[in-house]
C-alpha cells in the first residue's frame, strides 16, 4: 500500500531530532484526529513565555478497545507507551519507542479492521 509506505515514513520521522521532530509528531496527530477522531485525544500547550506562542503537541492517546496508547512529546524527548485495561484499570503498560509505538498501533487497528469495517475506513484514512 502506498498510503502505508508514507506512513511508515512518518514514523520514522519521529526518531529525528529538534524541528523536524515536533512536525512529525504535528502531522501524526493530525492523521489520527482525522483518521480516528472517536478515539484520539490530543493535547496541545502553547510554546514560549506563559504559554502564549503556537500550541504545540504534548500528548497524543489513541484508545483502541482495550489498548490506550499514549505518546508524550517534552521539548526533544518523545516517549510511547501502551497499556492494556480492563473495566478503566491498567493492567499491563509498556514504554514503546515511536517508532514501536506507530507499529504497534497499526498493527492493533489491523486486527481491529478485520472485524470491523468502521476500523477498516480509519486504516485506510490512516494510511492515505
Amino acid at each position: 500500500m502506498v498510503g502505508e509506505q508514507d506512513f511508515d515514513l512518518s514514523a520514522a520521522a519521529l526518531r529525528a531530532d529538534g524541528t523536524d521532530l515536533a512536525v512529525s509528531v504535528e502531522v501524526l496527530a493530525s492523521k489520527l484526529e482525522q483518521s480516528l477522531p472517536a478515539c484520539t485525544n490530543v493535547e496541545r500547550r502553547g510554546a514560549g513565555l506563559l504559554g502564549r506562542g503556537a500550541k504545540r503537541v504534548r500528548l497524543i492517546q489513541v484508545d483502541l478497545g482495550e489498548m490506550r496508547y499514549q505518546l508524550r512529546l517534552d521539548g526533544d524527548h518523545v516517549e510511547g507507551s501502551r497499556e492494556r485495561q480492563v473495566g478503566g484499570i491498567s493492567i499491563k503498560r509498556e514504554q514503546l519507542d515511536p517508532g514501536r509505538w506507530v507499529s504497534a498501533l497499526t498493527d492493533d487497528l489491523r486486527g481491529q479492521a478485520e472485524q470491523s469495517s468502521q476500523a477498516r475506513v480509519a486504516l485506510e484514512r490512516l494510511l492515505s
